[in-house]
């Protein structure tokens, strides 16, 4: 930096943070006098940057004598682009800044309107009166935790919370966001759905809602945060720092001193052992709220004969009053096969993965793309055996089955049909079908026994999203699980309509193994790993694991201990580093 000068800058000196990629710094800018009224903490503005216009946050007011430059070498703000974070949001934003290892100005952009908003409008909040008299039932500080069985309501707990004032609400995804503000507004309350209606949430609204990034509004007076599926990974930022909505919600309420409810059917192991006592519902409420559960032992059948379209599945199928959702997170037409006679499995000659079917009769290996005949490579047979066949083959062998049309939905293309009612797909088809009798999850072991340590969770959080496609029990719907593992503790919960029971397991793995929530993990890749991973792998209390196909896994005790170090170490020049922290797939 400059060295220092004589004199004293002719007006406020503020700190701005450039919102420009790969810069993370701060530099000091002079307020003019038209624009004085106008700047505070988290304003956003447009300043001079090398040459080029830029914009950016004013995050922080900064007395004049220390300033990072020389008084005269100062520039002026160019223009007050509008509101931005309040500074209550900005000093929030630096710790998931910190926590999360990312950069500041990442948090901020969710933080910020997608629009300037130049004034703000009068406050719609409704009377106190009016508001604190919706329940008896009063939330204290910290919270709660708050299981609400898949067709339960969640109304009554807004209700209780907008008794103590101006509430935050936060959902996985932007259609339940509309979805609550529509409810919430025909109940008389003034509600505020971001993104769109920021100005009118900084205002000041009874109820403010949205998706993840929700977390950030800039709400005066916030009485109470909530935050419904909170196991949900689309509370989960994809992208660095790879913060997650319920844990931001956590620390803001305590900042702020008001309770925080985290509400799901099933709740996650960092909901439970986040120091929040558990509010859960009654023995009857809870199975009334889940639908009737078929359990199907594949084991049943010899596994190199058997079909996925098993007895009760087609019994479903055909029965035509009954609208069914299949659900099987495999593409194409077969990711795992096997020699019929020599019972060798498929892999690949180059890197011996698994290779899969995704054309007729053309195998290829998904990891480095090499195709080949569908031969065996131990005996030359012809005749493979599909050990896991994906949903394009599964689409045409349901068909036949069931004697009427089957689509196909994933993520990638696939969309619900007028007069069609029977879908097949990966757990996109749980999100884009609006309605079933029935969900059948045709290898629910795929799921079970997937390698990455929040599996058992991934598989309580589909079931929980299948069943409010079906409704509850009383409404006749149906989950039906096919696995060969029909005694699992997961499985067994979905059964009894209990999460409680896979619980205790989960936690004790998670435990032993040192998985979050009882331990912290990040994953770091890019150019300049190896040298960075090097650095940290030298911090006590600190392991590093890998390269794995280019990723480091970083473990540390606490996300405290993982941050710390994460900071400690400085970024290598030109790096273009990749830091993800709790990963939700690792």
């Amino acid at each position: 930096m400059p060295t220092r000068r004589a004199g004293r800058p002719d007006g406020p000196v503020v700190r701005v943070l450039p919102d420009v990629s790969g810069l993370d710094k701060v530099f000091d800018y002079l307020v003019p006098e038209s624009l004085r009224d106008q700047v505070r903490v988290g304003t956003m503005v447009r300043i001079e940057l090398h040459g080029r216009r830029v914009g950016g946050w004013v995050v922080a007011l900064v007395e004049p004598e220390a300033s990072l430059v020389a008084p005269e070498r100062l520039k002026p703000i160019a223009k007050v682009t509008g509101h931005g974070p309040s500074a209550e949001v900005l000093d929030l934003a630096r710790w998931a800044a910190h926590r999360w290892a990312g950069p500041l100005r990442a948090v901020l952009r969710s933080a910020s309107p997608p629009v300037a908003v130049k004034r703000l409008p009068p406050s719609a909040r409704s009377a106190d009166g009016r508001a604190r008299s919706a329940t008896t039932d009063p939330l204290l500080p910290p919270g709660r935790v708050v299981r609400v069985p898949p067709a339960g309501s969640v109304l009554p707990i807004l209700d209780t919370a907008l008794a103590q004032g101006p509430t935050l609400v936060i959902v996985p995804s932007a259609d339940r966001a509309a979805l609550a503000a529509a409810r919430l507004r025909r109940s008389g309350w003034r509600v505020a759905e971001l993104p769109g209606e920021w100005a009118a949430a900084a205002a000041g609204v009874d109820l403010v809602v949205g998706a993840r990034a929700a977390v950030w509004a800039s709400v005066p007076g916030i009485a109470a945060i909530v935050v419904l599926d909170e196991h949900d990974e689309g509370l989960q930022e994809e992208r660095s720092p790879t913060w997650n909505a319920r844990d931001v919600a956590q620390e803001r309420a305590r900042r702020l001193g008001v309770p925080c409810v985290l509400v799901s059917p099933v709740p996650s192991l960092a909901a439970l052992a986040s120091g929040l006592p558990l509010h859960p519902p009654s023995r009857i409420e809870e199975r009334v709220g889940w639908p009737l559960v078929d359990v199907v032992d594949l084991d049943a059948d010899d596994p190199w004969v058997t079909s996925l379209a098993t007895s009760p599945l087609i019994a479903e199928l055909r029965a035509m009053d009954r609208r069914v959702v299949c659900v099987h997170n495999t593409t194409g037409r077969a990711r795992r096969l096997a020699c019929k006679a020599c019972r060798e499995m498929a892999v690949c000659e180059a890197c011996a993965t698994p290779v899969a079917e995704l054309e007729p009769g053309v195998l290829r290996c998904p990891r480095c793309t090499l195709e080949r005949p569908k031969l065996c490579q131990a005996c030359g047979s012809g005749r493979l055996v599909m050990l896991r066949p994906g949903v394009s083959r599964l689409r045409e062998e349901l068909e036949a089955a069931a004697g009427r049309a089957v689509v196909e939905i994933t993520a990638a293309n696939g969309e619900e049909r007028a007069g069609v009612d029977v879908y097949i797909g990966t757990e996109a088809v749980l999100h884009r079908v609006r309605r079933a009798d029935t969900v059948a999850f045709l290898d629910l072991d795929g799921e079970l026994l997937a390698p990455r340590y929040r599996a058992g969770e991934h598989v309580l959080a589909l079931a929980a999203r299948a069943a409010r496609l079906v409704g509850g029990r009383e409404r006749g719907g149906k989950l039906l699980l096919q696995t060969y593992l029909p005694h699992h503790e997961v499985v067994d919960a979905i059964r009894h309509a209990d999460p409680a029971r896979a619980t205790a397991s989960l936690e004790h793995t998670r435990r032993a193994l040192g998985y979050p929530p009882f331990g912290a993990r990040a994953s770091v890749a890019g150019v300049g790993a190896d040298e960075f991973a090097a650095e940290v792998r030298a911090l006590t209390a600190i392991t590093v694991l890998g390269p794995t196909d280019g990723h480091y896994l970083v473990r540390a005790d606490s996300p405290d201990a993982l941050a710390s170090a994460l900071a400690a170490v400085p970024r290598p020049l030109g790096s273009r580093l990749r830091i993800h922290v709790d990963p939700p797939r690792l």
